[in-house]
C-alpha cells in the first residue's frame, strides 16, 4: 500500500471513529463496532493503529492542528487582548460543535476505562488553551490596552473553564444543546466582568 493509500486510510478510521462517537452517545466505542462500521476487518484497523488509544491520539492531534492553526491567525489579525480572547473561546466552541463526536474525546466522555495517558493528553490541550489566553492578556497588559480587572492567571482559569463547560453541556444533552447558543451574551457578561466594567 502506497503511502498516500496508508494516509487515507488512516483519515477514514479517523473519520469513522468521530462518526461512531458522534451517533453513539453515552456508548463505549470499540474497535469491533468501528471495524465492522468500515467494512474491515479489525486486524487491518490495527495495521494502521497500534491501539485505540493511538487512534484517540489521531483524533485528538487533528483538533489541536484545527485550533491552534487558526489561532495563529487570529493573533495575526486582532490587536486587541479581550477581542483576541473572544475569538480563541468561540473558535474552539464552534470547532466543538461541528465535531460533536471529538468533544466526547475532549470532555472525557469516551475515556472512562482507557489509558491516563489520553487523560493527560485531553489535559494538555485544555493547559494550551489556557497559556495561550494568559499569554495574550498579559500581552495586553503590558501594551497599556487591556487593564484586566482580575489577574490573567485567572481569568484565563476562568475562560477555559466556561468554555469546557459548555462543551460539557452539549455532550450532556446528546448534543441537542449547541456550545455557541447564548454564546455572544455570555461573553458580553465575562467581558464586562474582566473590564470591571
Amino acid at each position: 500500500m502506497s503511502g498516500q493509500a496508508r494516509g487515507d486510510r488512516r483519515r477514514q478510521i479517523l473519520e469513522a471513529l468521530a462518526h461512531q462517537l458522534e451517533v453513539n452517545p453515552g456508548e463505549r466505542m470499540t474497535t469491533a463496532g468501528l471495524a465492522a462500521g468500515l467494512g474491515i476487518s479489525e486486524a487491518a484497523l490495527y495495521r494502521h493503529f497500534a491501539s485505540k488509544a493511538q487512534m484517540y491520539e489521531g483524533l485528538l492531534e487533528f483538533a489541536e492542528e484545527s485550533i491552534f492553526a487558526r489561532v495563529n491567525l487570529i493573533l495575526g489579525e486582532e490587536a486587541d487582548a479581550l477581542r483576541r480572547v473572544e475569538k480563541i473561546l468561540t473558535l474552539t466552541l464552534v470547532f466543538a460543535e461541528r465535531n460533536p463526536g471529538i468533544t466526547r474525546l475532549l470532555t472525557g466522555d469516551v475515556l472512562v476505562g482507557e489509558q491516563a495517558r489520553l487523560r493527560e493528553r485531553v489535559q494538555q490541550f485544555y493547559d494550551r488553551i489556557e497559556t495561550q489566553l494568559r499569554q495574550v492578556l498579559r500581552e495586553g497588559e503590558l501594551a497599556g490596552r487591556q487593564a484586566a480587572r482580575a489577574a490573567v492567571p485567572d481569568l484565563a482559569e476562568l475562560f477555559v473553564s466556561v468554555v469546557a463547560g459548555k462543551m460539557q453541556h452539549y455532550v450532556r444533552s446528546d448534543f441537542g444543546a449547541p456550545p455557541t447558543r447564548h454564546w455572544e451574551r455570555q461573553w458580553s457578561v465575562l467581558a464586562a466582568g474582566a473590564r470591571g466594567v
